[in-house]
């Protein structure tokens, strides 16, 4: 049952009126139902009008002021560092050797140790790196290298055939200090480098043997060689693997000499460094 609500002017009263009729019902109903949803409408329009104002303030700020959008940025690691494990090989070769001299067989060097970074700039694409290695050398060549009352004797091999075997072998501690570039930041490690510098080498142990007609000859510990040897040397390269090249500064004999001349002979060493991070 549905009541209407009337006023009385007459007798200044409210009257309450069963509604006997369903039209009137149905009438009432939609008229409720429309003011409601004009009500929720209204509000609803006004939230999207606070809506869009927000929006549009936001957007003025931005555009008055750049420095507050999200840009990406760089990040700098203040400890970033190249410290390096290092192997090397290359193919060796002796120069300023005397007349009659001859690399006659393929001669290989082996090398490896770490070195300290050391950055000297903000970016930190310079640096120096001090380090501490071995290096293993071999040398296949034509000077035959025998004793005469405990004393090395040196010989120009000429004849291929009169000998089967001749070689040196050296095995030294390393201590390299190197200058840096790259194009390397501490989140990528494939880049372009440029490593030169020099490095001095203390020899550990060397052995000769000459394997001929006549018998074979050994000798460990030559007192002839330089004990103390440096060279140049530079790397470049992209990523992990980079060319290298060392040349020797000081001879590799200290004393030795043929019939004819004193063996001058200095190390030149080609290959491939590999840099371990």
């Amino acid at each position: 049952m549905f009541y209407i609500q009337t006023w009385n002017n007459e007798l200044g009263i409210a009257n309450v009126e069963p509604i006997t009729d369903n039209r009137k019902v149905v009438s009432l109903y939609q008229i409720q139902s429309r003011v409601t949803m004009t009500i929720v409408q209204c509000y609803t329009n006004k939230g999207v009008l606070l809506l869009v104002f927000f929006l549009s303030f936001v957007t003025a700020l931005a555009q008055e002021n750049p420095s507050a959008a999200l840009l990406p940025t760089a990040k700098i690691d203040s400890l970033y560092r190249e410290d390096q494990f290092y192997i090397g090989v290359t193919y060796n070769l002796l120069k300023n050797a005397p007349i009659g001299f001859s690399n006659d067989k393929f001669s290989t060097g082996f090398s490896a140790g770490f070195l300290r970074d050391m950055p000297i700039n903000k970016n930190r694409n310079l640096a120096i790196a001090p380090g501490l290695g071995l290096t293993f050398n071999n040398y296949s060549q034509n000077i035959g290298i025998t004793t005469a009352n405990g004393i090395p004797v040196y010989t120009v091999l000429t004849d291929p055939a009169s000998y089967s075997n001749n070689k040196f072998s050296q095995l030294f501690v390393d201590v390299p200090l190197e200058f840096r570039w790259r194009g390397s930041t501490f989140e990528n490690h494939n880049f372009f480098r440029i490593h030169g510098g020099v490095k001095l080498s203390y020899l550990l142990y060397d052995r000769s043997v000459l394997r001929s007609g006549a018998g074979d000859s050994v000798i460990i510990n030559n007192p002839d060689f330089n004990k103390l040897v440096y060279g140049a040397y530079l790397a470049a390269g992209y990523g992990g693997a980079n060319l290298y090249i060392y040349y020797g500064l000081n001879p590799i004999f200290k004393t030795a000499q043929t019939a004819n001349a004193a063996v001058d002979i200095k190390s030149l060493n080609i290959g491939l460094i590999f840099y371990i991070l």
